[in-house]
């Protein structure tokens, strides 16, 4: 048996229309993220004892892993993890604004929420091809907003997510086509700000 399936997202691929399609969403989760998960069962098959050593753990040890996998690890099994995270972090039931601590923290570190989602929008515009725009908790306990390469994550940097945007085309181009900064202007309609909540208080422990 595989080590890693396919999670079923929480809601149905029409669920988060207008502001993400359906098509895209049942491609972007039924073929993409199955073919990470494929490809990293696949490597993993070939060292059994990496089977014992969760996902996480495995990223943020790369060195550990057989120079032979390793590249492999890293885009696959970034995509497994980054992909686990951002079914999660979007709802029908989003937008608006957060709640609780996690408003507070944004508005201490960066002003306003408005502030926080134009600093955020210009991070996810300014990624070079294929990645990743994140909200982390870095390793002093700050929160920070970064981006990623590829499939690589936070925690590769030592830092942990509490949201996170795929800007990768095939998370938009049907819709949007070219227009990156009107799909992530869309996101935050669709933004589960409950979860991202959950996220930081969990890493806060």
């Amino acid at each position: 048996m595989s080590k890693y399936i396919l999670p079923p997202l929480p809601y149905s691929f029409g669920a988060l229309e207008p502001y993400v399609d359906a098509l895209t969403m049942e491609i972007h989760h039924d073929r993409h993220h199955q073919t990470y998960i494929d490809n990293l069962n696949a490597a993993i098959e070939k060292y059994p004892e990496l089977a014992k050593i969760p996902l996480d753990k495995l990223l943020v040890d790369l060195e550990f892993v057989p120079a032979e996998i390793r590249t492999t690890i890293r885009n696959h099994g970034g995509g497994t993890y980054n992909h686990n995270f951002f079914w999660q972090i979007m709802s029908p039931k989003g937008g608006g604004a957060p709640n609780g601590p996690l408003i507070d923290l944004i508005k201490q570190r960066f002003g306003n929420l408005e502030i926080f989602q134009m600093q955020f929008n210009n991070t996810a515009k300014s990624v070079f091809g294929s990645g990743w725009a994140w909200l982390v908790v870095d390793a002093q306990g700050e929160l920070q907003i970064m981006p990623t390469l590829n499939q690589d994550t936070p925690i590769m940097f030592n830092a942990r997510p509490v949201l996170g945007l795929d800007v990768w085309e095939h998370a938009y181009y049907l819709k949007y086509q070219n227009r990156r900064p009107d799909y992530i202007n869309a996101w935050w309609h669709i933004v589960n700000w409950e979860q991202a909540t959950e996220n930081y208080l969990i890493i806060k422990g």
